[in-house]
């Protein structure tokens, strides 16, 4: 058995690849921090392979899948992606840029051309990390959280299209709320609400997507923000949104 792993670095999917390992699986680590990954590496007993890469480049995305198409990854999670904290009108545009081509264009693409294998071989999972963010608008991190509303519609929709397919592929998304990783510090924010260990997020979505959960929330408090977020008006969830930022 065998998992890729992006952002392996630090944090949730550092966590996400210690966890997978204690289950048996080999692990493919990317990140773009080789130091980092090799620190991660040092701690997980399964065969593990590092790749240093930023997906930011989508040619480097095209080869990371060309260079381990032959491995018949059973799970793929699309981990890598920061945010941004600040006012539209003033955030620094080339790094909003550099967000949406590693949290939207390296997902969309390591997700399509893995999925085609996986859906060739009638077996395989991919668990694509979004946030909670993505169901809802979010003033003073507005790019980050469009970036997230992507990836939750993209799944939703691929998960709908291998169902009409009969497909024994699944596909998961991973929508936490706040979490103690280096995301705070790199984005600038600072959330007015606990965050959650990126251990217990790791272990619960580990735990979820094995036995088949297709939206995955570790949290109860952030469980409760997805139906809110349904039937409260967007004009009061932008403004408890701005609040918490």
């Amino acid at each position: 058995m065998k998992a890729l792993v992006t952002g392996a670095s630090s944090g949730i999917g550092r966590d996400l690849a210690i966890e997978l390992s204690e289950k048996g699986y080999d692990l493919i680590l990317v990140s773009r921090n080789k130091e980092k990954l090799q620190e991660v590496a040092s701690k997980i007993k399964t065969n593990t392979k590092v790749i240093a890469m930023n997906l930011e480049d989508e040619e480097n995305c095209k080869k990371l899948y060309e260079d381990l198409k032959e491995e018949s990854i059973d799970i793929l999670i699309n981990n890598a992606g920061f945010g941004l904290k600040g006012e539209f009108v003033n955030a620094d545009l080339d790094k909003e840029i550099r967000m949406i081509k590693t949290n939207v264009t390296a997902v969309h693409i390591l997700t399509k051309l893995f999925l085609r294998d996986m859906v060739k071989r009638d077996k395989g999972i991919i668990l694509n990390v979004a946030s909670i963010a993505g169901f809802m608008p979010g003033p003073l991190m507005s790019t980050y959280y469009s970036t997230k509303a992507y990836v939750v519609r993209l799944t939703e929709a691929i998960k709908e299209e291998l169902k009409h397919k009969k497909s024994n592929v699944q596909i998961s998304i991973l929508c936490p709320g706040p979490v103690d990783t280096n995301f705070n510090k790199v984005s600038g924010a600072d959330f007015k609400v606990k965050s959650l260990s990126s251990k217990y997020v790791a272990k619960y979505t580990v735990k979820k997507m094995l036995k088949g959960k297709f939206i995955i929330i570790p949290g109860f408090g952030t469980k409760a923000l997805k139906p809110l977020a349904k039937i409260i008006p967007d004009n009061i969830i932008m403004k408890f949104v701005y609040k918490v930022h």
